[in-house]
């Protein structure tokens, strides 16, 4: 039976992203080695590396801006810490928008002063700060553009009078912004680019070499930099099916082609919850994210006979994370529209008994 698969991370990949990376796990290039044990200094592999930091460069339409992209170690929760070695002099804005951002403030706090220019976790982040100054005389200004684990969406972001930070690990890629309105991205891969074990980083250079502090060579991005990604051995696996996915994307027409298709996907979603009284949506109508849709049970006593039905129809990965309860449904790029139509269908048909 197909299973649909809605879990929030590792994510969902397209089939023949994984079929290629399966082949590859084999025989290389018909090398008659393995992807995962050619040596990473080899000319196959360096090309991956450069073709996975070319396309997300082109991705997101900064090539020739001044900007670099590397894929590191880590995970996002490593540039909770790195941002702040390299960035960090004097003070710094966080906007604290869920779990992952009250992390990140958490590991910066280490470092020096850090100021929660807005929270939203009176409400435990159902909805996205606005209205917020942004002091100048800081050294940078850190957002989370989506909140896997709430399910809220940072949908316009602030004209920053100075550098600006994003963690985008949950939605990398799935739609269109003015990608040069920010001077760090992080991703890591596992939310909507590849498997877990790498992260993409995109940094302009001009923003570097402004702290007084060492900074140690495997935290140093102008190491990283220097050396393109391979200052040490790289996840060779995950920065290869990154690439495949890139690829995939950009066959499909970019950013702008999947945006449609996950619009679809949320309002189809999000349409089914508002009409249907059994579910609550989580998440401030205004900020929900096409993503992760959040969802409740109106009645309880509902369950298991929801829960029942899902998994009769192969549909995976939607219990919501222990901060919120209930549902929620990762809609990532590479989820077919098929899987949240079964999905819709499910909540209809519960309604239909209830």
């Amino acid at each position: 039976m197909k299973q649909h698969n809605f879990s929030a991370g590792p994510c969902i990949l397209p089939q023949e992203v994984l079929l290629k990376a399966s082949e590859a796990v084999m025989d290389l290039n018909g090398s008659g080695l393995s992807l995962i044990e050619i040596s990473h200094r080899s000319k196959d592999f360096v090309d991956i590396m450069e073709k996975a930091r070319a396309l997300a460069l082109e991705l997101l339409g900064l090539e020739g801006k001044g900007y670099k992209a590397l894929f590191l170690q880590g995970g996002a929760s490593m540039q909770f810490l790195m941002v702040a070695l390299n960035l960090l002099e004097k003070r710094a804005g966080y906007l604290n928008t869920g779990t992952w951002s009250d992390k990140a403030i958490k590991e910066a706090k280490i470092y020096d002063d850090i100021y929660e220019v807005a929270s939203s976790k009176n409400a435990n982040y159902n909805y996205i700060p606005k209205g917020y100054d942004i002091p100048t005389d800081y050294d940078y200004f850190h957002c989370t553009s989506n909140n896997t684990i709430f399910g809220t969406q940072i949908k316009q972001f602030p004209d920053c009078p100075i550098p600006m930070v994003c963690d985008m690990s949950s939605d990398i890629f799935s739609r269109q912004l003015d990608f040069s309105k920010f001077d760090l991205i992080y991703a890591g891969a596992q939310k909507n680019m590849g498997p877990a074990g790498t992260t993409l980083v995109v940094i302009k250079e001009e923003v570097l070499g402004k702290v007084s502090r060492h900074i140690p060579s495997m935290m140093d991005y102008k190491v990283h930099i220097s050396k393109s990604s391979m200052f040490n051995t790289p996840p060779v696996f995950a920065v290869y099916t990154s690439m495949l996915t890139m690829e995939w994307l950009k066959n499909l027409g970019g950013i702008a082609a999947i945006e449609e298709e996950n619009e679809k996907k949320a309002r189809l979603m999000y349409s089914e919850i508002d009409l249907n009284p059994l579910f609550k949506g989580y998440a401030t109508k205004e900020d929900r994210s096409i993503m992760n849709v959040t969802f409740t049970l109106a009645n309880e006593d509902l369950k298991e006979t929801f829960d029942t039905m899902c998994k009769e129809a192969g549909i995976n990965g939607i219990n919501g994370h222990r901060s919120v309860g209930g549902y929620r449904a990762s809609m990532y790029n590479a989820l077919p529209l098929e899987s949240v139509q079964v999905l819709v269908e499910i909540m209809s048909e519960l309604e239909s008994k209830a």
